[in-house]
């Protein structure tokens, strides 16, 4: 009998729809935020599925809510806004490191020139 534990966790865990436009040729832009919601949440996204559109559409959605849309909010998101609208909706409680210290206005501490010789 197979093993379901990682299936059943997966279907617990939330689905990352992105619609993007073929005729706008946004597949690549699509691929890249999969990636880097992958990246950032990574066993904690049960799934994410790039699905082919046209209409200039450009949607993300996570179990069917409505994350971002590009009419609505604009054009498209960068990583950071769109890691945090999602986080904010399903881990609020989540750090997600120097991004958040970046959007909360805190700077690193700033680097001093390197000292080489010349």
């Amino acid at each position: 009998m197979p093993d379901t534990t990682n299936t059943q966790t997966a279907l617990t865990r939330p689905r990352i729809t992105i619609l993007y436009c073929t005729q706008c040729n946004w597949l690549l832009r699509a691929g890249w935020m999969a990636q880097e919601l992958l990246q950032t949440f990574g066993q904690d996204i049960g799934e994410v599925a790039l699905i082919p559109g046209t209409g200039g559409n450009f949607e993300i959605r996570c179990n069917d809510e409505l994350i971002w849309e590009r009419k609505r909010d604009g054009g498209f998101p960068g990583p950071k806004e769109l890691k945090q609208r999602l986080r904010d909706r399903i881990w609020p409680d989540r750090d997600l490191g120097h991004t958040d210290r970046a959007a909360n206005g805190e700077n690193p501490e700033p680097k001093e020139p390197s000292q080489n010789p010349g």
